[in-house]
């Protein structure tokens, strides 16, 4: 009986973080149109060159705690204020710093390129405001993600309403660049206010417990690092290497490519407290759920990308113009890292549970050095498609092919493979008659 209320909750939850999430996306989607034909392909890849700084110091502002609170929200429910008071000060004292660092960065490799400082220090204010996702959690594991996809939805539709009115004024890449951080502030604001309304603890600070997250997550820093290298390098190398404006199709081409993965998104985060659950209570039943959770995850993602591959080109065309008709063909191929890539999110849910963490460091070393390798490679033969084919090759070898060879890892692999066969996910004919 307990486990299926968890489930209809589970259910119900997930409706909510996919229906918050579709309404933002389409506010994202119509008003990114506009934005992108407004801009073209240079400012594009200029605003989209800025954040792939942030994107490189993600793992830096987030401290892996992300990954890991969930579980300690359920190992130590009484000390939840604690727990999120202090991460938001650990995520704050980290904001700041990577906002300094990319700063100098920035004024050193683009030294002579002021528009793109200006644009770098206009987005990396968001930074101070991205500490709030951390509510987004607690949601989760109150299985209450209603109220943080109300909160999404409320910001995004303020953001829009502010990028609007610049279309309107004509304003200039400048004002645009500070929307993404106009972005996070409504959104921290409006989480904060949904936590609150909804009866969140108060916050303390606590040396242990700053001790306590920060041994647990340094691993995911570890591997968020390298995710980030791996996730930015692609357009901080072509910007080098090619043009802002190269940047730009390739950046419409990674947008598109993941513009409908809110869905996995939410599958996995409803997912992932029933999951850490069962842990403890039904070994058997974890390990199902896990297929089950991968099975969705990748068959979903391959009806998808397959959709994409053949509508880009009247797509982009359509939608975009003539100017970014260069990002279909990296469209193409990028699209198809969307499936690896959220196979990987989903494993953090058995990584955290078995206590694996540890091992994570040498799987995303491994592919930060693949990915600059290919980057390095490709880029300059093949363009924004060498970018595209790294970034997919890159991402197979860090779901697929490295945990295969990292002994510890090698359980989750067979369990990825399990569930792509559609082996013991409890929907085979020998299964339905035992």
């Amino acid at each position: 009986m307990i486990r299926r209320i968890l489930q209809n909750k589970a259910i119900k939850n997930v409706g909510w973080i996919i229906g918050g999430q579709m309404g933002r996306k389409i506010l994202v989607f119509l008003v990114s149109i506009l934005a992108a034909r407004y801009l073209g392909p240079d400012h594009l890849g200029l605003i989209n060159y800025s954040q792939a700084y942030i994107t490189f110091f993600a793992a830096f502002c987030n401290l892996g705690i992300n990954a890991i609170i969930i579980k300690n929200f359920e190992d130590y429910p009484h000390e939840v204020g604690k727990t999120l008071g202090t991460t938001l000060l650990l995520r704050a004292i980290s904001s700041i710093g990577s906002a300094a660092v990319i700063m100098v960065i920035v004024s050193i490799v683009d030294r002579n390129e002021p528009l793109t400082i200006a644009v770098t220090a206009l987005s990396t204010i968001g930074l101070l405001f991205q500490i709030f996702e951390s509510f987004n959690e607690w949601f989760q594991w109150q299985l209450r993600s209603k109220y943080s996809a109300l909160a999404t939805l409320v910001a995004y539709i303020a953001v829009s309403i502010y990028k609007i009115t610049l279309l309107i004024r004509g304003a200039g890449v400048k004002w645009f660049a500070l929307s993404n951080s106009v972005e996070f502030m409504a959104l921290g604001l409006f989480l904060l206010l949904a936590y609150k309304r909804n009866g969140g603890p108060g916050f303390s600070v606590s040396f242990d417990k700053a001790k306590q997250l920060l041994s647990k997550s340094t691993s995911f820093i570890l591997s968020g690092l390298m995710i980030s290298i791996y996730a930015s390098t692609d357009k901080l190398m072509l910007k080098q290497m090619m043009t802002e404006a190269d940047v730009g199709h390739y950046a419409l081409a990674t947008t598109l490519s993941v513009m409908w993965t809110f869905v996995l998104s939410a599958i996995i985060n409803s997912m992932y407290p029933g999951i850490v659950r069962l842990f403890t209570s039904d070994k058997q039943e974890y390990v199902k759920r896990n297929k089950q959770l991968y099975a969705m995850i990748f068959y979903l993602s391959v009806v998808i990308s397959l959709t994409i591959c053949l509508l880009a080109d009247p797509v982009i065309r359509i939608l975009y113009g003539e100017a970014y008709l260069p990002a279909v063909v990296p469209l193409r191929i990028v699209v198809w890292y969307t499936a690896f890539s959220c196979l990987g999110g989903a494993r953090n849910v058995w990584i955290v549970c078995e206590n694996k963490q540890k091992y994570l460091k040498y799987l995303y070393f491994g592919a930060a050095a693949i990915n600059v390798l290919l980057n390095l490679l490709l880029i300059p033969i093949f363009g924004t498609s060498g970018a595209a084919a790294a970034s997919l090759i890159t991402q197979i070898s860090t779901t697929v092919l490295l945990p295969a060879v990292i002994r510890p890892l090698r359980e989750n692999a067979k369990m990825m493979l399990d569930a792509v066969l559609l082996r013991g996910i409890g929907i085979g004919k020998a299964e339905r008659k035992r």
